[in-house]
């Protein structure tokens, strides 16, 4: 299905140059006398890579991509490759470290993932906006430290290095924002 410019937006995913692109951000510019311009902020879902580029109003319009979400439960990794398994139909997908990223700090055996499929073939994984993770490792928090309410670095299970408040002991579960990964709130 093709789109013009006017129906882009953030988080679409187009296809370009035989490629899937999330659009991240988009500007438009009107210039007088001058034809308009689109400037888009894409990610590409099979390699991660992130590009600006600029279009021009007359150059060829985007098609969609034709992407597929299921959900998926996140089961092992034999150290090279992570394994998923469809909720639907029970198939076991796999996918490398490179294609999850940053998502890697953030998967725990048994979680439930949206697995995105580019022409049937897993190509990454979207996270749930927060997740629940066990603090490992943190220093200690001594009388005093709190008068200015700082923070101080924690470990979670999964190896994810965040800033927690002072309160906040090793076997504590807190609630992290997968956005940008940080703190939200103690969950126990």
């Amino acid at each position: 299905m093709s789109i013009n410019f006017s129906d882009l937006s953030k988080g679409m995913v187009i296809e370009l140059e035989n490629q899937p692109w999330q659009v991240l951000d988009y500007e438009r510019h009107k210039m007088q006398q001058r034809a308009p311009v689109t400037r888009i902020k894409m990610r590409n879902l099979v390699n991660g890579t992130v590009i600006e580029r600029t279009f021009q109003r007359y150059d060829t319009a985007f098609s969609l991509a034709e992407v597929d979400h299921r959900d998926n439960q996140y089961l092992y990794t034999d150290g090279t490759h992570y394994f998923f398994m469809d909720q639907e139909n029970f198939d076991q997908h796999e996918l490398t470290a490179e294609q999850l990223g940053d998502a890697l700090g953030y998967l725990k055996e048994s979680m439930i993932v949206e697995v995105v499929f580019y022409k049937g073939a897993p190509i990454n994984v979207n996270l749930p906006i927060h997740v629940e993770l066990a603090v490992v490792d943190t220093p200690p928090a001594f009388k005093g430290d709190t008068a200015q309410g700082g923070n101080k670095p924690a470990t979670l299970e999964t190896g994810l290095r965040i800033t927690v408040p002072m309160f906040i002991t090793p076997g504590s579960i807190v609630k992290v924002d997968t956005r940008n990964a940080t703190y939200s709130e103690r969950v126990s």
